[in-house]
Parts: C-alpha cells; structure tokens; sequence
C-alpha cells in the first residue's frame, strides 16, 4: 500500500520531504483542538465576528478569543475591521483543502 495516491509526486530530496512533513504536522496539530476545528468549519461558510460565531458554535467568548488568537497567529485566519466588529476568514487555501477532506469523511451524508 502507497503511503501517498498514485497522482501525488513526493519531493525526492529528503529534506524537502521533512519540510513538508513539519508544514502538515502544524497545521494537523492546529486541527487537532475541537474548538480550532469547529471555528475553521464555521468560517468556511464564509467570514463571520466573534459574535456570530459565538452564537452558531455555542462557544464562549474567552476560549473563542484565544483560540481565534491562535489562528491568527499561525496565519490561518485573516481578520477586516468593520466599526467595532472584527471579522475572521480562511485564509490559508491548504487548510480549505484539508477542511474539505474531512467533511466528506465525517461530517456529509456519505460518512453516515
């Protein structure tokens, strides 16, 4: 059994093999809080405040800001200031990708 599918060419150096090891490991460690997973899930229905996340995902806002703060730091998510609201999005495409995978495997009615 292949590691990778068939259409997929790994990197032959194995150094660049590592480095894009270390790039997937970040950004399946970010995906590995339930909290981290469930805001990049609601985001990829589009840009969204705190206050509306907070509403659709039943977090509170202190974990909602620090796990926002998280995303961010890791340039996940892009934040657009409008009046006294901040609004979040997907900004890193990979991530879009990954979200998209385990949606089909987890959360569409094919999975059930």
């Amino acid at each position: 059994m292949n590691a990778a599918p068939a259409h997929t060419h790994l990197p032959a150096d194995p150094a660049a093999l590592r480095q894009a090891a270390g790039r997937a490991v970040g950004t399946l460690k970010l995906l590995a809080n339930e909290d981290r997973l469930l805001l990049l899930c609601q985001l990829t229905q589009g840009e969204m405040c705190v206050g509306e996340l907070e509403a659709h995902l039943d977090i509170r806002q202190p974990t909602l800001s620090q796990q926002l703060g998280v995303l961010r730091s890791e340039g996940v998510v892009n934040t657009r200031r409008q009046g006294k609201n901040i609004y979040y999005s997907v900004a890193d495409p990979s991530v879009l990708e990954v979200l998209a995978v385990l949606y089909r495997l987890y959360c569409s009615e094919e999975s059930t």
